[in-house]
């Protein structure tokens, strides 16, 4: 009798491994010399090692109080391991060792970059780590010309370190209680986070395009979407921000002009993905914080550090209505055609994702029915799109509530992507069916 062996499938074995990257996380967070006294709630350490694993920044505990330097660094390589994918640290690992690269793990990279094609997949992996380094070191010198002057040499570079690993993966973790809002109208801190969280929100395909191709015209269809769309739905996010709280006095309203600017366009880019805040998110006007769970549901670029139904899918959804109304045979942008796998597929994981905040907020409000729905509902979105904003409640949510929005937060980092390469994977029907109008609209 043939044994039967159970196989994995590349998404199944993703999964997999940030389950396991978590479980550790939590281990290591639970230990004594972890945090200042002596150790936090086992469901706190699960909490914090699933945001910092998912790169979303959202907090049961704060961050630079209540762990050690230990405890803090523990949470910097989780993010970083979530960011660039636990897949890319293991294949470097086995390189390290002089071991040979498998197909079955060239097959797993190949998901875990959302590459369409196995060739290439390890020198791009390699590629990408390198390059992330570079610009998260980058990143820290740069910082560090504002903290070492204001902290010192030690706790200005560390902090430095801390910050700008967790703005290029779009994690939002901080190491001070109110994020950046003591540097609302600091240019260089706000240019390099924005521009860190920004850089690593556009991918990193677009990035190697980029740098391979520095002229736009001959740039990939998928770039030239991502660069093109981060600019309009940043500068609309920014200019309806700014006038929005122009005369909020709880949040830019007592500021200078410049100021108002700094914090509106801060507010405005971090939203999509990384979770850092210069603004109160608890005192903003509710157009704001509508518009903030709209932009965090879209989120970042496509094998990027952040999450979402991602900003192509929203466009080639817009893009696939219009052609519709106009009575479109086709859905063309840029004058090239997309396929229509792509439409389904774009489709089908905006319907996914909108289930799940369906299912995870309907839970919210029964497990916690005393807090206020839209607080909830802005928690269930930042919670999706791993973005790590909040109005404050993160703390306040139950044992079954914070099981909740971890499972969100699980599934916000790695469903779209699974959904995608699963859907990617097309079988030809072997039975043909008699068509039937059926009636929509």
């Amino acid at each position: 009798m043939k044994k039967r062996t159970f196989t994995l499938t590349p998404p199944q074995f993703l999964m997999g491994g940030f389950a396991i990257t978590i479980i550790i996380g939590t281990l290591l967070l639970k230990l004594p010399f972890a945090t200042e006294d002596g150790g936090i709630p086992w469901i706190d350490a699960f909490f914090m090692a699933t945001s910092a694993t998912t790169v979303t920044g959202l907090v049961t505990v704060d961050t630079g109080t209540v762990f050690t330097v230990f405890g803090e660094v523990v949470i910097m390589m989780l993010i970083q391991i979530g960011g660039l994918g636990f897949m890319t640290f293991a294949v470097l690992v086995i390189l390290i060792l002089g071991k040979r690269i498998s197909l079955k793990e060239r097959l797993l990279l190949q998901e875990a970059l959302n590459q369409t094609a196995i060739g290439g997949v390890i020198r791009l992996a390699i590629r990408l780590f390198i390059f992330s380094i570079m610009i998260e070191l980058f990143g820290m010198l740069l910082l560090a010309t504002v903290w070492v002057p204001e902290y010192g040499w030690a706790f200005g570079l560390y902090t430095s370190l801390f910050h700008s690993i967790s703005a290029f993966n779009n994690a939002g973790f901080s190491l001070w209680s109110d994020s950046l809002m003591g540097y609302a109208g600091n240019p260089i801190v706000n240019l390099v986070i924005t521009g860190m969280f920004i850089l690593g929100g556009l991918g990193f395909t677009v990035l190697i395009d980029v740098k391979n191709q520095p002229i736009f015209r001959k740039l990939a269809l998928h770039s030239k979407l991502m660069i093109i769309g981060t600019l309009v739905i940043n500068v609309a996010a920014f200019l309806l921000i700014f006038f929005i709280e122009y005369g909020n006095p709880n949040t830019i309203g007592p500021l200078s002009f410049l100021d108002k600017v700094w914090a509106s366009y801060f507010q405005a880019v971090t939203t999509r993905t990384a979770g850092f805040n210069t603004l109160n998110i608890g005192d903003m006007e509710t157009p704001s914080i509508l518009l903030m769970m709209v932009l965090m549901f879209i989120g970042a670029g496509s094998g990027s550090t952040g999450s979402g139904i991602k900003l192509t899918t929203a466009i080639v959804m817009i893009v696939a209505v219009i052609s519709y109304l106009q009575n479109r045979s086709e859905v063309t942008l840029m004058n090239r055609t997309i396929k229509r796998d792509i439409v389904i597929r774009s489709f089908a994981i905006t319907v996914v994702a909108i289930a799940a905040v369906f299912v995870t907020l309907f839970l919210l409000t029964i497990t916690e029915s005393e807090l206020p729905f839209l607080l909830l509902a802005f928690e269930t979105f930042s919670a999706f799109g791993t973005v790590g904003l909040s109005m404050g409640i993160t703390g306040d949510l139950s044992d079954p509530g914070k099981v909740i929005v971890m499972i969100l937060m699980f599934l916000g980092r790695l469903g779209p992507i699974t959904l995608a390469f699963s859907l990617a994977t097309t079988k030809p029907d072997k039975v043909k069916y008699a068509k039937e109008d059926v009636y929509t609209g």
